[in-house]
């Protein structure tokens, strides 16, 4: 079994790197996780590379979560023959049709008239071209640029003044969502989230058709920003998309905007993923930039729980060096003084959390106090407790042993967890169950005759699906 990273790392699939061998090189460079975008390729492409992954984790004795990340309702410009030149000072026109009219250039959104107003900004681009918006008359937005540049055709266009009439899911989208819920997908990502009612649309079908699917909210838009408190709690994770995000957020409030997201995620228990960007430099050279190595690092010292790469694993040059370098990161930041320890929950105790959160917290205590211990074994149903005694920040990895893949699957992201599936759910604390676990400790973990582990679990059945109310100190023999 292979170490337990504190620091999780995602791998966005790609041509780069979806082949079997491929993968299995990637999972034992140190991914945790996998993520296939349906932005790109087809659902036959998405399915071989899932069966992949499936194989890779029966024949590696371990769970491996994944990700499909849903492409959202992105905005582009129309098409048309040549670049169109544009100069600083001059005032466009936009509107939602399919080709370049007269000296209008189309737009694929229906609503772009209706959602903008005076003031408003229009980026293209990434944000290369940037336009004010002066009027909206006739179905026809009338726009000033302000950088100069050349616009060229299917150029994504962003709104950050709002998309109020944009469909959060997409035809597309609703057809890779039946195909997530229809074969082994653990969470699906959710892109431009902009309210609690978003993710009411997406869950209302994972709901009607008794799906297991997670969903990550992608926090990409300054209206995220202003519901951020509903979105964390309708989701089941969080994703800081720096991308669009980058564009539509003022550069500099971007720091603290992420900053502000994980803080408020690890707040409620939730895996929160830094994306974006990361080791950009490494989709064209085998080492990164000083700067990425800094933004990697200070994501892990704000609190996240993976780092994600998107273009380094999925269509770069050197994808198995990349998760090798962040690997190393991430391993040197979590073992320096930066990085807090043992620390009580910033969970906020309720009467139906007392007992798991005060056995999370008896956990953190105990290890402060117990130079010996190995690890925490958390025997758990629905990973409730791992989660909590993960947001303490252990100094020792925690082992979720669980009897449902899913379950281990979606604690697999969380800090420091690793998880391990068990066929018996009934598991008791009897002598039988102690000398199987020593042995099991010393062969599978490399631990010896005198470390100790925390047990977490609920009796009498320490799995049986119950609020946690045990804990144990285990001296292996």
């Amino acid at each position: 079994m292979r170490n337990v990273a504190a620091t999780k790392i995602v791998s966005t699939l790609g041509p780069a790197s979806n082949s079997e061998d491929m993968i299995r090189k990637l999972y034992r460079a140190g991914v945790t996780m996998f993520r296939l975008n349906s932005s790109h390729g087809d659902m036959e492409t998405h399915k071989q590379t899932l069966d992949f992954i499936r194989k890779i984790e029966k024949e590696e004795h371990t769970v491996i979560p994944v990700l499909l990340d849903l492409q959202g309702p992105k905005i582009r410009v129309g098409k048309f023959d040549e670049p169109i030149e544009i100069k600083a000072g001059e005032v466009l026109k936009f509107r939602h049709q399919d080709k370049y009219e007269g000296d209008v250039i189309p737009v694929d959104y229906q609503g772009i008239a209706d959602d903008v107003k005076p003031g408003d900004k229009i980026l293209i681009d990434d944000g290369k071209i940037q336009l004010t918006v002066e009027k909206s008359e006739n179905n026809i937005v009338y726009a000033k640029v302000l950088t100069s540049g050349v616009i060229k055709p299917r150029k994504g266009l962003n709104l950050p003044g709002g998309t109020a009439s944009l469909n959060i899911l997409t035809e597309r989208d609703k057809q890779f969502v039946e195909f997530a819920m229809h074969n082994d997908i653990d969470y699906l990502g959710l892109s431009f989230v902009r309210c609690k009612e978003d993710l009411q649309l997406l869950r209302g079908i994972l709901d009607r058709n008794n799906s297991h699917l997670r969903i990550i909210s992608k926090i990409e838009k300054p209206q995220a920003l202003e519901n951020i408190d509903d979105i964390i709690e309708y989701s089941d994770g969080i994703m800081v998309a720096r991308g669009d995000l980058g564009i539509e957020t003022p550069i500099e409030q971007l720091p603290i905007v992420q900053k502000t997201i994980i803080r408020k995620t690890n707040a409620v228990r939730k895996p929160v993923i830094v994306a974006t960007q990361m080791l950009e430099s490494m989709i064209e050279n085998p080492m990164p930039t000083r700067a990425e190595a800094s933004d990697v690092a200070n994501a892990i010292i704000d609190g996240a729980d993976a780092v994600m790469l998107s273009g380094e694993t999925a269509a770069g040059k050197y994808p198995v060096e990349a998760v090798s370098i962040m690997k190393k990161i991430a391993e040197d930041i979590n073992n320096s003084q930066f990085m807090r320890k043992n620390e009580f929950p910033a969970t906020i105790r309720t009467e139906e959390n007392a007992i798991p959160m005060s056995i999370a917290v008896s956990v953190a205590d105990t290890l402060k106090n117990l130079p010996k211990a190995k690890g925490v074994i958390a025997l758990t149903a629905t990973g409730y407790t791992t989660a909590l005694i993960s947001e303490c920040r252990p100094s020792v990895p925690i082992y979720s042993f669980c009897e449902d893949a899913k379950v281990g699957r979606f604690m697999q992201l969380f800090n420091s967890v690793s998880s391990i599936k068990v066929d018996d759910k009934n598991i008791e604390i009897d002598k039988s169950s102690l000398i199987e676990l020593n042995e099991f400790l010393k062969k599978e973990l490399e631990m010896e005759v005198g470390d100790c582990v925390i047990i977490t679990g609920s009796v009498p059945h320490l799995m049986s699906g119950q609020s946690t109310n045990f804990m144990k100190i285990h001296k292996i023999s």
